[in-house]
């Protein structure tokens, strides 16, 4: 492919071959950003497991500790108390039977959608609408619980869920390029931390194979995986 005057402006004075520490990384993201809104600090990690075996399947979440810089809505399915509950600690939305029609109108106006175990059975069969989506809730993500209100907070706070695609690789936004260097690298650091302690044990060779670091816009620099590895068990 023809390369194109702006992605030749992106990648002067980056070096492609060259594995770069997560700081220099993010001072180059930083300094490269001409656009007018605020970028997001994507991360794309390729592993060596095969998600098509149940015990190679990286998913889970992390709560990171400087939050994403975007606001969150939550919808709570649940009943009664656990609703008002949920309204209390920050939902956006809360309720039973009027979000279940809704759901299955196709309304999904929402980032997260959080449950308590007794209505699962229902909302089990809205799958269809809610899996292409990437909002039914699931225990191993925490967003099936009876304690809402922890739930909704963590949500609130920064808490995201990640997943490895069928080709081996997870992507995720780690925050704004806007904010401080050392809460860009703290935020990046949380996940690794939880993505190493996710290796599982029937995976062989090399876990952590390479690690890009990019913006909305911006170029993707390749950091040592060193970074990675440094929170192997």
């Amino acid at each position: 492919m023809k390369k194109t005057k702006r992605t030749e402006n992106l990648y002067k004075g980056i070096e492609r071959a060259k594995e770069y520490s997560l700081p220099d990384a993010v001072k180059l993201l930083k300094e490269k950003s001409t656009v007018k809104f605020t970028e997001s600090f994507d991360c794309a990690i390729r592993l060596g497991v095969d998600p098509r075996h149940a015990d190679q399947m990286i998913r889970g979440t992390v709560s990171l500790p400087h939050g994403t810089g975007k606001s969150v809505s939550v919808l709570v399915v649940a009943k009664g108390a656990k609703a008002e509950e949920a309204l209390a600690a920050g939902a956006d939305y809360a309720g039973y039977d009027d979000y279940l029609a809704k759901i299955k109108e196709g309304w999904a106006d929402v980032d997260v959608i959080i449950a308590t175990p007794d209505v699962m059975a229902d909302l089990g069969k809205l799958g269809k609408i809610l899996g292409p989506k990437g909002l039914m809730p699931n225990p191993k993500s925490g967003t099936v619980t009876m304690d809402v209100a922890n739930a909704v907070k963590e949500v609130k706070a920064g808490k995201i869920e990640f997943r490895v695609e069928k080709t081996g690789i997870i992507h995720t936004s780690l925050g704004k390029l806007s904010f401080d260097d050392s809460h860009l690298v703290e935020n990046a650091h949380a996940f690794l931390q939880t993505i190493m302690r996710l290796k599982p044990s029937s995976a062989k060779g090399q876990y952590v194979k390479s690690l890009y670091f990019s913006s909305t816009m911006g170029p993707g620099i390749k950091v040592s995986r060193d970074e990675a590895m440094t929170f192997a068990k």
